[in-house]
């Protein structure tokens, strides 16, 4: 439980920069996201409450310029995987539901090992040193992996592009 000393010495904080703070929030994003960033700048300010300097106005509104940088980041992260699925739709839905099938056709056909290090790059994002302690090796044999993995991929997807798209020959396609 949390002493009386340090809910109140937030307390106070609170009552005493919550407006100011509150101004910024508004100045900076708008009165829609203001309580939100508000309450995400106190979070912070309570979790960190014994960091605080003792001016502590100047801090909090550090912590709300970040929060609001953070929303800003989300918000064009969000608009730039709508274009990305709005460009999808618009292409030739066939071929994008051609190519997706033979993709994951082809990392179907992988063993567990080459898939989970394949993932851990492609659709995780992690780094090859991060990737390498899930796996639990060094990161200089994860790349040896990475490498072998890309390769049997690759060979996997021609073999899945060759099933999924046959080839015709010319006479086949002027029937």
């Amino acid at each position: 439980m949390t002493p009386p000393s340090t809910r109140d010495r937030f307390a106070a904080l609170f009552r005493q920069h919550h407006r100011q703070v509150y101004a910024y929030a508004v100045s900076r994003a708008g009165r829609d996201l203001a309580d939100d960033i508000v309450s995400d700048t106190f979070l912070v300010a309570w979790r960190r409450l014994d960091a605080i300097p003792a001016d502590p106005l100047p801090w909090l509104l550090g912590v709300a310029r970040n929060v609001v940088h953070e929303r800003h980041r989300d918000a064009a992260r969000q608009l730039r995987l709508l274009s990305q699925a709005s460009a999808e739709i618009e292409g030739d839905v066939a071929e994008a539901v051609t190519e997706r099938a033979a993709t994951l056709a082809a990392l179907d056909a992988l063993g567990d090992a080459d898939r989970e290090v394949l993932t851990l790059i492609g659709w995780h994002g992690l780094s090859t040193r991060e990737a390498a302690q899930v796996v639990g090796c060094a990161a200089p044999t994860f790349l040896v992996r990475l490498h072998r993995a890309r390769r049997r991929f690759e060979q996997a997807l021609a073999d899945q592009s060759a099933v999924v798209v046959p080839s015709r020959s010319a006479e086949e396609i002027r029937r």
